[in-house]
């Protein structure tokens, strides 16, 4: 049976954020998938101090390329579909219906995701917000998609 959610970072920038996401994903008991090359050394001091302790209870799993991940999800018979969280989409989170098995794909800090993954995903998902605001935090919308997936799944984990 695949996991209820799990997401993917693609080519991160930010150790900050990379930290706050593991955390995160600790906490929901979600499994993460980073697509190399990062923008900074795994041992950054910076994804520490925002992952804390939480680091190590993360499940997570390195590719070295996007060609490599494609490759793993391709050989995996669970794997669910690909979901792009975009400023470049027209379907809003809120009016998705999420499914076990998804994963939630988040793109470089700095530059998003090449048109190369846009074409390869199941579906592209965006925020809606204010038209002259650029984008949010990409571990805050990351957050709000990951909540609002677990809720449609009730997946949420129990204490």
């Amino acid at each position: 049976m695949p996991e209820a959610l799990s997401l993917a970072l693609f080519e991160p920038d930010i150790p900050q954020n990379v930290g706050t996401l593991l955390r995160l994903a600790a906490c929901l008991d979600l499994p993460v998938e980073i697509i190399e090359p990062c923008g900074f050394i795994f041992s950054d001091s910076r994804l520490r101090r925002a992952g804390m302790d939480y680091l190590d209870a993360a499940k997570r799993r390195h590719h070295n390329s996007w060609d490599a991940f494609l490759r793993e999800r391709a050989a995996n018979a669970t794997a669910g579909r690909l979901l792009l969280l975009t400023t470049r989409a027209a379907a809003a989170y809120t009016d998705f219906a999420f499914a076990a098995g998804d994963t939630i794909l988040l793109g470089r800090e700095s530059g998003g995701v090449p048109p190369a993954v846009h074409e390869a995903v199941d579906a592209r998902l965006t925020i809606p917000m204010r038209a002259e605001m650029r984008s949010l935090n990409v571990a805050v919308a990351g957050a709000m998609v990951i909540g609002e997936a677990l809720r449609q799944l009730k997946g949420f984990p129990v204490r």
